[in-house]
């Protein structure tokens, strides 16, 4: 790797960094004008209208960054960036559920509803042949039919989606945990400048926005991201932890490793998901119904203060993060470490539930 693959990765962060830092006082502006606010109620954590729409910047600064990136290459002497079928797939059902989350953000739309077109959108990828094929003996499976893996793509999709946007409750936690994620893509994918260029400019974007969501009450700049940012950031999450584990890899067991990157980078968000999800339906409620159980909340719940919980979840995630590291170069299975990592989630759960007695 060298300077002329990393200058559009840096230029890619840059452009997508400014365009946010300039556009977002606009968006705060446009939504106190049009009353487009976040109000308080029995399960949000702030206690005054907050504007909602930061989001909306992502996609923009992502396109932006892509543009400034291949730009950059061709001054270079590189040849500009051609996208695949999987990539303008991406885009297509990316646009689909920054839509959505728009509408729903000004609107209002029902949970069942959003599930239905994400749904609609999770389809788009495994048509572009972008399928789990292999398991890499997660649950003692390995390569398993198209079919089955056409169906595990789209709720694996679906969850990652809905993960994400369901742990942006807190300041800084959805931003914070995918700046972490998507810097880590854009390591993964460094010989690949296109795709890390679409990391870095949407970390580019997050920085900022984090700034301004967990700091932006001093000067009056707060602003949430809403759903158009969180299912947007979900969405390419899960295109980037699909994409992953398709690439083509020697020696064999680089499939097994590239599987636990895309679980351990996933784990923290997915797991509180599906344990949400687990009990609302066990105790008699519909999962889709809005409630306090995910994790920040519990957290909060047990005395900690909001930047305290965030600092908290994030060590958590880095923290698996650096556990995974350390058993892979021992030489653990993946599948191992898997369940290794389940049962620390459910060790710090377990703690939280009696101390919140």
């Amino acid at each position: 790797m060298n300077y002329t693959s990393v200058l559009p990765i840096i230029a890619s962060f840059l452009s997508a960094a400014l365009i946010t830092l300039i556009g977002l006082p606009y968006i705060i502006k446009a939504c106190r004008y049009f009353e487009l606010f976040d109000f308080p109620n029995g399960r949000k954590v702030h206690s005054k209208p907050i504007p909602r729409l930061g989001g909306l910047i992502f996609m923009p600064a992502a396109v932006l960054g892509l543009f400034v990136a291949s730009w950059v290459t061709v001054l270079l002497g590189g040849d500009e960036y051609v996208f695949g079928v999987s990539t303008i797939a991406m885009t297509v059902g990316g646009l689909i559920i920054y839509l959505i989350g728009f509408i729903d953000d000004r609107y209002g739309m029902k949970a069942s509803h959003k599930f239905v077109i994400q749904a609609l959108a999770a389809l788009i990828l495994p048509l572009c042949n972008l399928v789990i094929t292999d398991l890499n003996g997660l649950l003692g499976l390995h390569e398993i039919p198209f079919v089955i893996g056409y169906a595990l793509t789209v709720i694996a999709i679906l969850t990652i989606v809905n993960a994400i946007n369901l742990i942006d409750g807190i300041d800084g936690l959805s931003s914070g945990i995918c700046i972490l994620i998507l810097t880590a893509y854009t390591v993964l994918f460094a010989e690949t400048p296109p795709i890390a260029s679409l990391n870095a400019a949407i970390v580019g974007s997050l920085v900022v926005f984090w700034c301004f969501n967990v700091f932006g009450s001093v000067g009056g700049l707060k602003i949430f991201m809403g759903d158009s940012g969180s299912l947007f950031l979900g969405y390419v999450c899960a295109y980037m932890s699909i994409k992953s584990m398709m690439r083509p890899v020697a020696p064999v067991d680089c499939g097994e490793k590239q599987m636990l990157i895309s679980i351990t980078l996933l784990l923290i968000p997915v797991l509180d998901v599906v344990r949400v999800a687990l009990q609302r339906y066990f105790t008699g409620h519909g999962i889709f119904e809005p409630d306090k159980i995910h994790i920040h909340h519990i957290l909060m719940k047990a005395g900690l203060s909001m930047h305290a919980t965030l600092v908290c979840i994030l060590s958590l995630f880095l923290l698996i993060c650096v556990i995974n590291y350390a058993l892979w170069q021992c030489h653990f299975p993946m599948p191992l470490i898997v369940m290794m990592d389940i049962a620390i989630y459910a060790l710090v759960w377990g703690v939280l539930m009696q101390t919140n007695k």
